[in-house]
C-alpha cells in the first residue's frame, strides 16, 4: 500500500500532511503525483471528494524555489473553490522554514490592494477566479512569463458557467514551455478544442468510481404526495437530529423560502447562493466550516468541490435539472468512509427523472413520513408512472435498440439503458449550457 512518505516529498510537506491527518494517497493522487513530477501535461477525469487538489498541489508546492516570480497558476470557476484551494495550499506551506506566497485573486475582493500588493512582490503560487486573473495578467499587475505550471481545476464548471474565454486569454499569455492541468469531474466534447491548442500530447486519466453513491450512504427516496417539502424537511431535520445537514434546492428563490421556513421554526440555518455578496458567502462558509450551524441550505453552488465537514445528511429538495449534480451533492455526505443519509424528495410527474437517475446507477431506498416516523415504504404509483410516461426514444437511439436486441449479447439491456441515459444527460447539459448563455446575453445586454 503507498504512503505519502514514499514520494520523496520535502520535510516541511511531510511534517503538514502528517498534521491534516493525511498518510495514503487516495487513487487520484497516487496516479497523479507521478505525471507531475515527470512534467507532464495532463487530463484528469475524476468525480469531486476524490482528492484531486492535493494530487496536483503537494506536487508543485514540493517543486517551488525561493525565486520572487509565480512559478504555478491555479484558475478554478467559483470564490468558494479559489479559497478553499489556498486554504490547503497555507496549511502545507505552513512548516516551510522560509516563507513563500500564495496569493488569491477572486471578484468582490479589493483590487486596488492586490495591485499594492504585487507592486511590492509577486507570489510564487497564484490561485483564482479566471475573470478576476485575466484581469490582473491583462493589466500587467500579475506577471506569468515564468509560469511552469497552469491548472484549470472543475474545467466542465468552468465551461458551464461560461469563463472558458478567460481561460483561453489567460493561456495564451503563458511561456512556451509551460505545464498544463486540467481537473474536471467530467470531459464535455465543446472542452476538446481548448485542450488540443494548449496541450502537448497530454496524458489522460479516468478514475472511475466503483459504485455511483458510497456504500456507506443511505439513499432515501420519498414521494411529496403533494405535500409542503418545507414542512417535510423541518420533519425530517428534527426527527433525525443530523450532526450537519446540507439542503439543495435549484435556485436561489427556492433556497432563500426554505431557509426562510426553518429560521422562522426555530432551526439555526445558514444558507448559500450566488445573490449573497462575496463578503457574505465567505463569512457563512467560515461559519459553517466553525460548526456554527447545523443546517445549511444552498445551490449547486456548494455541491462542486466544496470540502465541508462533517455532513451526516444531505436532502435534495429538488432533483437538479443536470442529473450529474445530484451524484455531486450526494457526495457531500459519507466522507472519509463515515455513514451518511441522502434523502431525495420528488413530486408526481418526476418519474423520468428518477428512472435515468436509477439508469446511472443509482439505488433508492424508498421511505416515507408516517405519524413523525420514517418507516420502509414501497412506491407503486412511481414504477407505475415511470412506464407510462416515458419519452419517446430519440429516432437515432431506435436503430441501436433495435440492433441490440436483435444481437442479445450479454449485457445487451445494460448497453440500451447506459445508451439511453447518456443520450439525456448530453440534451440536458446542452439545455442548461443554452440557458446559462441567453442569461449570460441578457446581463451583458442590460
Amino acid at each position: 500500500m503507498t504512503k505519502f512518505s514514499q514520494y520523496n516529498f520535502n520535510d516541511a510537506i511531510n511534517k503538514s500532511l502528517k498534521e491534516i491527518g493525511f498518510d495514503e494517497p487516495t487513487e487520484v493522487q497516487e496516479a497523479v503525483i507521478s505525471l507531475v513530477n515527470k512534467k507532464k501535461d495532463i487530463i484528469v477525469q475524476s468525480e469531486t471528494g476524490s482528492g484531486k487538489t492535493h494530487a496536483f498541489l503537494l506536487p508543485i508546492l514540493n517543486a517551488i524555489t525561493k525565486d520572487q516570480t509565480v512559478q504555478a497558476l491555479i484558475a478554478t470557476p467559483s470564490r468558494e473553490l479559489a479559497y478553499q484551494i489556498y486554504e490547503d495550499t497555507q496549511a502545507i506551506l505552513k512548516n516551510y522554514p522560509e516563507e513563500y506566497n500564495a496569493f488569491i485573486y477572486v471578484g468582490g475582493a479589493d483590487r486596488e490592494r492586490q495591485k499594492r500588493k504585487l507592486e511590492a512582490h509577486q507570489p510564487q503560487i497564484a490561485i483564482g477566479t479566471p475573470g478576476r486573473l485575466w484581469d490582473m495578467i491583462r493589466e500587467n499587475d500579475l506577471h506569468v512569463d515564468d509560469v511552469q505550471r497552469f491548472v484549470v481545476d472543475e474545467a466542465d464548471m468552468t465551461l458551464d458557467m461560461g469563463f472558458l474565454d478567460d481561460i483561453d486569454h489567460i493561456a495564451s499569455k503563458m511561456p512556451e514551455n509551460h505545464e498544463m492541468m486540467v481537473f474536471s469531474a467530467t470531459i464535455p466534447q465543446r472542452l476538446e478544442p481548448f485542450l488540443k491548442k494548449y496541450m502537448k500530447g497530454p496524458q489522460r486519466v479516468e478514475i472511475k468510481n466503483s459504485s455511483v453513491i458510497a456504500k456507506n450512504v443511505e439513499n432515501w427516496l420519498m414521494f411529496a404526495h403533494g405535500r409542503d417539502k418545507k414542512e417535510m424537511i423541518y420533519q425530517l431535520m428534527t426527527l433525525g437530529s443530523p450532526y450537519l445537514a446540507l439542503i439543495f434546492a435549484n435556485t436561489k428563490k427556492s433556497v432563500d423560502e426554505i431557509y426562510n421556513y426553518l429560521k422562522a421554526k426555530g432551526l439555526k440555518v445558514a444558507r448559500i447562493h450566488g445573490g449573497l455578496s462575496p463578503r457574505e458567502r465567505k463569512r457563512v462558509m467560515k461559519q459553517v466550516e466553525n460548526m456554527e450551524y447545523q443546517f445549511v441550505v444552498a445551490t449547486d453552488l456548494a455541491a462542486r468541490g466544496i470540502d465541508i465537514n462533517g455532513v451526516s445528511h444531505v436532502i435534495n429538495a429538488e432533483i437538479p435539472d443536470d442529473l450529474d449534480f445530484f451524484i455531486h451533492r450526494v457526495g457531500r455526505t459519507g466522507r472519509n468512509k463515515m455513514s451518511g443519509i441522502a434523502i431525495t424528495l420528488y413530486n408526481p410527474g418526476e418519474e423520468n427523472k428518477i428512472a435515468e437517475l436509477e439508469h446511472m446507477g443509482i439505488k433508492f431506498l424508498p421511505k416515507d413520513l408516517k405519524n413523525d416516523e420514517i418507516v420502509e415504504a414501497y412506491d407503486r404509483d412511481r414504477r407505475t408512472q415511470r412506464h407510462a410516461t416515458q419519452e419517446k426514444l430519440d429516432p437515432k437511439l431506435v436503430g441501436f435498440v433495435k440492433k441490440q436486441k436483435t444481437k442479445k449479447k450479454p449485457g445487451y439491456k445494460k448497453k440500451i439503458r447506459q445508451a439511453i441515459s447518456t443520450d439525456k444527460r448530453q440534451k440536458n447539459r446542452i439545455k442548461n449550457r443554452q440557458e446559462m448563455k441567453q442569461k449570460r446575453d441578457k446581463r451583458r445586454g442590460s
